[in-house]
């Protein structure tokens, strides 16, 4: 029977107002399931990485996946419940919206499938690694007003981080090649197409072929920011002349100055050089 870790501080604490629900249905379906509240920021990585559970729900969003996913064993089923604020690891699966209780039926019981996992200097991560500006976003999210959750979350707190705006220069390398160099917004080194609630950075990303997506914009002003935002809710910003598209199972992203990173939407400690690479197929996951 799996380990069920529910956070309910996730989606601005709709989760803990959903926990006697969560309950309910395990007393019901699935009695012999170990039911376990985590109660603060890195509890649920250090839950996952002692049980002995051979399959490993996560109830909560992108930042409870994020940390499961740092005390998961590779021979472990991953399940996840997306019921945060951004829900962008789920997307990257195609799972659909379903209610509380199909979707707990969903991830204690559907059979795995191998997908990629990322490791970002080592730690791994889902869907996502953000570098620069985006990072610097989501660290502004964190602290934005309850009510906003998903996208308008993250446009609240990308607002306010332009008003700061200084670019970094960027060195983006792989296999021995320097593919990028040059003054950079951002560099957005994809498992999953999406980030930040549904911002499709890098549409063609797949996580089970192999590779990663490096999405790299280089030099923008505030309102080339401003002006490119509605191509990037599309998808389409691609095709901008400034912004560069490469693909590789691994790579190096080197700044001038210590810069910061998000992994699926959680900050990172702050340096100024990130290894990047994919495991292929490191990660089972039930859908």
């Amino acid at each position: 029977m799996p380990l069920v870790v529910v956070n309910p501080a996730a989606g601005r604490g709709r989760v803990g107002r959903l926990f006697p629900r969560i309950e309910a249905w395990l007393r019901a379906n699935a009695p012999g399931a170990r039911l376990v509240l985590t109660r603060e920021p890195g509890h649920a990585e250090a839950l996952v990485r002692e049980a002995p559970e051979e399959r490993i729900v996560a109830v909560g969003g992108d930042g409870t996946v994020h940390e499961a996913l740092r005390g998961l064993r590779q021979a472990q089923v991953f399940g996840v419940v997306p019921v945060g604020s951004g829900n962008d690891f789920a997307r990257m699966l195609g799972l659909p919206k379903l209610g509380l209780e199909a979707a707990l039926e969903r991830a204690l019981k559907a059979p795995p499938r191998r997908v990629d996992l990322g490791l970002v200097n080592g730690e791994p991560f889902g869907a996502s690694l953000g570098l620069g500006f985006d990072a610097g976003v989501a660290r502004r999210a964190l602290s934005a007003p309850r009510f906003l959750r998903g996208m308008p979350r993250y446009l609240y707190a990308l607002f306010l981080e332009l008003q700061g705006l200084s670019l970094p220069v960027l060195w983006l390398e792989a296999g021995g090649e320097v593919l990028f160099e040059g003054p950079a917004l951002l560099a957005a080194v994809m498992n999953g197409p999406t980030y930040g609630g549904g911002f499709p950075i890098a549409p063609m990303a797949d996580p089970a072929d192999g590779r990663l997506e490096a999405i790299v914009a280089g030099r923008f002003s505030r309102m080339g920011v401003v002006g490119i935002l509605p191509r990037l809710m599309r998808g389409t910003h691609i095709n901008h002349p400034r912004v560069h598209h490469f693909q590789a199972p691994a790579f190096t992203v080197r700044f001038d100055r210590p810069t910061p990173a998000h992994a699926d939407g959680e900050v990172l400690r702050l340096r100024q050089v990130y290894e990047v690479r994919l495991v292929p197929g490191g990660l089972r996951v039930a859908v």
